[in-house]
């Protein structure tokens, strides 16, 4: 086996340690942005019941002024304003609803996102194999290296990449530290569906 010098390795720790932190403020803003969809939701529930019941209220007051038209020019007048400034506060809820259904839907699109590369095709680069799964190389909370089953051998593979390319530069850097056995694999749904073109 190759020998990784030690400052090599806790260079690659610390890539990773900062990769992992990376990933846990990410989940607290999805978190954070759950915590405001459901505020939300339950925001636009109660606009809807306060827009229900200030229609009715708007109608009753209306038809009640209707019998009194004639006789009070003035009184109507007064009512005609604080109908007006029901509506402008009205209006100012619903541009502030319209801000929070564009924020859910940003939210919305992470999400779709997200789901859409958990079932895309990754890369990353394989340094070992071993005959059982007695793997202690490297912590399990490690979120960016993969453990897979290749019969009969399991694998013990570095990084996850969305395109070839990064994960040969990856390779590249591995074999200059003396991995000269490594290869870049694609896998897909933790699975590994072939072993790619090094160059």
């Amino acid at each position: 086996m190759p020998f990784i010098e030690e400052s090599d390795l806790l260079e690659l720790h610390k890539d990773i340690d900062k990769a992992q932190i990376i990933n846990e403020r990410l989940l607290d803003q999805i978190k954070y942005k759950n915590k405001e969809l459901k505020r939300s939701k339950i925001q636009r529930n109660l606009f809807g019941i306060v827009t229900v019941l200030f229609l009715i209220g708007t109608l009753a007051v209306f038809s009640y002024n209707a019998g009194f038209i004639r006789s009070s020019n003035y009184e109507n007048r007064n009512n005609l304003l604080v109908s007006i400034d029901s509506l402008e506060v009205i209006k100012a809820r619903i541009d502030n609803l319209k801000e929070q259904n564009e924020e859910l839907s940003l939210v919305k699109e992470f999400y779709l996102a997200k789901k859409f590369l958990d079932k895309e095709k990754i890369y990353s680069v394989q340094v070992k194999s071993f005959v059982d799964n007695n793997i202690t190389l490297a912590s399990e909370s490690l979120s960016n290296t993969i453990f897979a089953k290749t019969n009969p051998f399991y694998s013990y593979s570095l990084g996850n990449f969305e395109t070839l390319e990064e994960a040969r530069s990856f390779r590249y850097q591995l074999v200059k530290m003396g991995f000269e056995d490594a290869f870049v694999a694609s896998y897909k749904e933790g699975k590994r569906i072939e072993i790619e073109d090094p160059y």
